[in-house]
C-alpha cells in the first residue's frame, strides 16, 4: 500500500512542479510562495479546526512537538525559496533532474540512520535512476547551464540537499505523530513564517518585482498538498522505506520532462526521451523489489 501512495505522491508532484514554473515565469517569486503556503493552509484547516475544537491543540499539548514541526517548516521553507528561485529560471529538463538526485543523499541518510536494507531489484533500480539522472546533467552542460558559473543551478542543488534532509526528518517524525497532524501543523507554521519574511523584504525594499495574479497558483498548493498527504501517510507504514519512497517520488520528474519537452519546447528531445526511459525503468525495478 505504501508504494500506491508513493507513486500517487509522485505524480501529484510532477503537476506540482509544473503550475510552479507557469506561476513563478516572469512574476514574483516570494509572493507566489507565500499565496502557496496561504492556500496549504486554508486545505489543511479543517484538520486544525476539527482539533482545536475538541481541545486538542497538537501533540498533546506538547511545546517540544510543535518545536519540532517549526524546525521542520523551516528546513522546506529554506528547501522551497531556493526551489522556486532556480525553476524560474532554469528548464523544466534540467531542474527535474537535479531535484530527481535527492534520493542519493537520502538513501545513505536512511542506511547510515535507520539501518534500512535494500534488495537485489531495489538496487538496480536506483543504480539506473542515477544513470539516468548523470546522462541528464550532461544534457544540461550541453545547454549551457554549467555548474561553475550558474547560481541558479546552485540554488537548486541547494533545494534538493535540504529536501533530502527534510525526507529524513519527516520518516523519524512519523514515528511519534499522526501524519495529518504533522502536515496541518507545518503548513500553519510555514505561513506564518513565510508571511514575516515577505513582510520584511518589501519594507526593507529588497523584493521590487511585481507580481501578477495566475489561476495556476492556487494548483501548486493543491497537487503540493495531495503529494504531502499521501507521502506522509505512506512513511506511516511500519515496514515503508524512506530510500525507496524517496526515490518513488522523483518520478515526478517523468511528468515535468514531458511539459517541459512537448509544451515548453524545450531541447534535445531524442537524448532526454533516452534517459527518461532509463529513469522509468530504475522505478519499474524499485516498485517490484518493494512487492
Amino acid at each position: 500500500m505504501w508504494v500506491i501512495l508513493a507513486v500517487v505522491s509522485a505524480l501529484c508532484l510532477g503537476f506540482y512542479d509544473i503550475f510552479k514554473k507557469l506561476s513563478v515565469t516572469a512574476n514574483n517569486v516570494l509572493t507566489v510562495l507565500f499565496l502557496n503556503t496561504l492556500f496549504g493552509t486554508l486545505l489543511m484547516s479543517p484538520v486544525l479546526a476539527t482539533g482545536i475544537m475538541h481541545g486538542d491543540y497538537g501533540f498533546g499539548g506538547s511545546i517540544t512537538g510543535h518545536l519540532l514541526i517549526v524546525l521542520k517548516s523551516m528546513i522546506v521553507l529554506g528547501s522551497w525559496i531556493l526551489g522556486y528561485f532556480s525553476i524560474k529560471h532554469l528548464p523544466l529538463t534540467i531542474t527535474g533532474p537535479i531535484n530527481a538526485t535527492r534520493p542519493i543523499l537520502v538513501l545513505v541518510g536512511a542506511l547510515l540512520i535507520f539501518g534500512e536494507t535494500l534488495n537485489l531489484l531495489q538496487w538496480c533500480g536506483i543504480l539506473l535512476g542515477f544513470t539516468s539522472l548523470y546522462l541528464v546533467s550532461r544534457i544540461g552542460r550541453r545547454e549551457g547551464h554549467s555548474i561553475i558559473h550558474d547560481r541558479w543551478l546552485w540554488m537548486s542543488i541547494g533545494a534538493m540537499v535540504l529536501g533530502a534532509v527534510s525526507g529524513l526528518y519527516d520518516k523519524w517524525l512519523l514515528r511519534y505523530y499522526e501524519p495529518l497532524q504533522v502536515q496541518a501543523w507545518y503548513s500553519l507554521y510555514q505561513l506564518v513564517i513565510m508571511g514575516a519574511t515577505v513582510l520584511l523584504l518589501k519594507r526593507a525594499g529588497h523584493d521590487r518585482t511585481p507580481f501578477h495574479w495566475k489561476w495556476t497558483i492556487p494548483c501548486i498548493a493543491i497537487f503540493l498538498t495531495v503529494a504531502d498527504m499521501a507521502y506522509f501517510y505512506a512513511l506511516s507504514f511500519d515496514d515503508s522505506m524512506i530510500s525507496v519512497v524517496s526515490m518513488i517520488r522523483r518520478g515526478s520528474v517523468i511528468v515535468s520532462f514531458l511539459f517541459g519537452v512537448i509544451a515548453l519546447h524545450e531541447k534535445n528531445l531524442r537524448l532526454k526521451l533516452i534517459d527518461l526511459s532509463v529513469l522509468l525503468a530504475g522505478l519499474v525495478l524499485l516498485v517490484l523489489g518493494s512487492k
